[in-house]
């Protein structure tokens, strides 16, 4: 290899590496690792969740002096929105990549299940577009059925999801 094409290589994997540094990091990997931390995905959507809530709060309150308040209120805008992006990349990356998995047959409970991901995804999109308090609720709303329905009676029965079953 002469030395001009090593330096290419060395230049091309850096640069690679630089690109990869500067990725954010997914909400789990797709190795798959077989660890799970369901309980945790909720929680985490809850607080960005209410995030999204306080966000739309503080703009709604900054808007009344729209021009003394402009950088703040592009702050709590730009907040809201990667708040918005996280719920649809664990719903998406997460929930119906790795666990939600395809059924041989019908499954009622599958179906339930996408619906209530999707309308996740939607609300979160919606949230973006506005500060409607009522894509809070709905996001709230969706989000605890859906952890209603992905635990059914195992979460009822506080034994949780058994990490080795994925729905």
């Amino acid at each position: 290899m002469t030395r001009i094409a090593k330096i290419g290589l060395i230049t091309v994997a850096s640069a690679a590496i630089l690109v990869r540094l500067t990725l954010p990091a997914a909400a789990h990997c797709q190795i798959p690792c077989g660890i799970y931390g369901d309980e945790a995905r909720f929680q985490t959507i809850g607080e960005n969740i209410t995030t999204i809530e306080k966000s739309m709060t503080e703009i709604v309150a900054l808007s009344e002096d729209a021009a003394a308040n402009q950088n703040q209120i592009v702050r709590w805008v730009q907040n809201k929105d990667v708040h918005a992006d996280a719920i649809a990349e664990i719903v998406t990356l997460y929930f119906l990549q790795q666990r939600i998995k395809v059924p041989a047959g019908d499954d009622p409970a599958y179906a339930r299940n996408l619906a209530l991901l999707h309308q996740l995804l939607v609300s979160s999109m919606k949230a973006k577009q506005t500060t409607d308090p009522a894509h809070v609720k709905t996001l709230r709303e969706t989000l605890h059925a859906f952890e209603h329905s992905y635990f059914g009676r195992d979460k009822e029965e506080g034994s949780g999801k058994k990490e080795d079953s994925a729905k």
